[in-house]
């Protein structure tokens, strides 16, 4: 049985009123479509934690900038509802540029130190973008559990901060990176990776892992650290964006040794495809420890 499909905000607000006011929770998983297993997770855990969960399919263009990839980005709506049918009582929320920017729109969601470096740096405006396209979301869907999964991690903190800043009614729940059995974490784009570039792609958990298992060996020189994950995708000609230590909460700059905790975020293209990674060191495992290679 395909999920209840709906394309406005009002029909997404009327059917979360409906849930909340016979006293159920409502979750919420926001995805930019073309689902895969990484997708699915964090729909299976929206099911555990409400009898009611929305799924977002929306490919946002405020979060693209000029010569990236907003034409071309994957679109599978029937095999996305398919993938979603084994679920009951889905709403799957399928709006127009046109609802969730309506004409004459003049309103943006800016989000200040948090969105500067990583990706920000690279991609002027993107969180500008998310931003604004997710408490647009929010406000549809009304109060909810939302879940993120932290591949995304820089963006994971964005919305956090959003929720918090704008005393938005949700609540956001995170999930670890879902990643192939070869250790790749799972993202739409992968599918446009020739065979080659596939394997090269590799080389985005193979540096993780490698300074996931320094630092479990008591490293602990943000720049050693930092030279560890890089070697990986230099061998494999990757053209990097950025690998860097931040601080796991603030994402401010490491300049000497980490603590106990914090995030290494990677960021480059192989051929065409930009890709990111990232891993917790202190609290995620070492991103091949699944048995990848």
């Amino acid at each position: 049985m395909f999920p209840v499909m709906a394309s406005t905000a009002g029909d997404v607000r009327r059917a979360c009123d409906r849930v909340r006011q016979r006293g159920d929770r409502v979750a919420f998983v926001p995805t930019m479509g073309a689902l895969h297993a990484g997708h699915l997770a964090l729909v299976a855990e929206a099911k555990r934690r409400a009898p009611f969960v929305v799924v977002s399919i929306f490919v946002n263009p405020a979060q693209f900038g000029p010569g990236e990839d907003f034409a071309r980005y994957p679109r599978s709506l029937e095999s996305d509802r398919t993938q979603l049918a084994a679920w009951s009582d889905t709403c799957v929320f399928v709006p127009t540029v046109g609802e969730m920017y309506p004409p004459g729109e003049q309103t943006r969601v800016r989000v200040g130190a948090l969105a500067e470096p990583l990706c920000g740096r690279f991609r002027p405006g993107h969180f500008e973008g998310v931003a604004t396209v997710v408490v647009k979301l929010f406000s549809a869907v009304g109060p909810c559990e939302a879940i993120f999964g932290r591949k995304d991690y820089q963006q994971l903190l964005v919305v956090r901060r959003v929720v918090d800043d704008l005393l938005l009614p949700v609540t956001v729940v995170d999930r670890p990176t879902m990643r192939e059995p070869d250790g790749l974490a799972m993202s739409s784009r992968n599918a446009y990776l020739s065979p080659d570039e596939r394997v090269r792609a590799l080389s985005l958990a193979r540096g993780l892992d490698a300074a996931a298992r320094h630092f479990a060996q008591g490293e602990r020189s943000a720049r050693e650290l930092e030279r560890v994950a890089r070697q990986p995708l230099e061998a494999a000609g990757a053209r990097i964006d950025y690998v860097e230590l931040r601080d796991a909460d603030t994402l401010a700059d490491i300049p000497a040794e980490v603590g106990d905790r914090g995030v290494l975020a990677v960021a480059c293209r192989v051929g065409a495809i930009r890709l990111i990674d990232n891993v917790v060191l202190g609290q995620d495992p070492p991103p091949l420890a699944a048995g990848g290679s």
